[in-house]
């Protein structure tokens, strides 16, 4: 074999190799998100079907409707089902009848001992998550994390407050001592991470959204944004 036509094989292997990792890029996050999107429907649904009567099942109406023997696997309804739902919670919450509900419940939830901590803890939580006022997570940043010297992607929760805000020296009272709370998220994995609390004048502020932020840390510093919006990659030969 010449050795011209091994350079012609590995260039061949090389360009297919180049073709197949490039289809993987395209094909790997449309299949991921249509597959994680399909899953969490199917969660939901599985939670909020068996709720309904049998009669209004859609897998009952459709066999009502074609026929015994039809099976047409509807996904989606106990979506929309729970959305109407959350509504009708919410709309009923704001009025004084919601009021005079929830008010009494919490104060009998608030005697338990244990679920008296689980429920105070989510309600707070969710609370400070769906806060129409609330600016929680709305800035990404750079914090010295795990140590000094080298830097983390973070998210500005909140100051800090309370016992903590108290315990923690705060120096003059200025902007820059400050304490705030800051999420740094592990990459592949943004739900699970460390909150940790880190004077004002530590903390570097980022103009990029929380988005791009995630992106970042979720593609553990392969994709970083450009002022365009563009993803902007490492080349392919590393760093230079």
């Amino acid at each position: 074999m010449s050795e011209d036509h091994t350079h012609r094989k590995k260039g061949l292997m090389a360009s297919l190799r180049s073709t197949f990792l490039t289809g993987l890029a395209v094909v790997i996050p449309i299949v991921l998100t249509l597959w994680l999107t399909w899953t969490a429907i199917g969660w939901i649904d599985s939670w909020v079907l068996p709720v309904i009567p049998y009669s209004y099942q859609p897998e009952t109406l459709v066999k009502d409707y074609f026929g015994p023997d039809t099976f047409v696997p509807i996904r989606g309804v106990g979506v929309i089902g729970f959305l109407i739902f959350t509504v009708l919670v919410g709309w009923i919450a704001k009025g004084v009848i919601g009021r005079s509900v929830i008010q009494p419940a919490e104060r009998l939830v608030g005697r338990m001992p244990i679920i008296r901590s689980i429920y105070g803890g989510l309600k707070q939580f969710s609370e400070t998550v769906f806060s129409q006022s609330g600016t929680s997570f709305e800035r990404a940043c750079l914090v010295p994390f795990p140590q000094a010297g080298s830097w983390a992607i973070g998210f500005i929760s909140t100051p800090a407050k309370g016992e903590i805000a108290a315990k923690l020296p705060s120096g003059d009272g200025s902007a820059d001592d400050q304490i705030l709370s800051v999420f740094v998220a592990t990459g592949f994995v943004p739900p699970t991470g460390f909150l940790i609390y880190v004077p004002a004048r530590d903390v570097v502020m980022l103009d990029m959204t929380t988005e791009d932020a995630a992106k970042l840390v979720i593609s553990v510093g392969l994709v970083y944004p450009q002022k365009d919006g563009a993803p902007d990659r490492l080349p392919p030969d590393g760093i230079n």
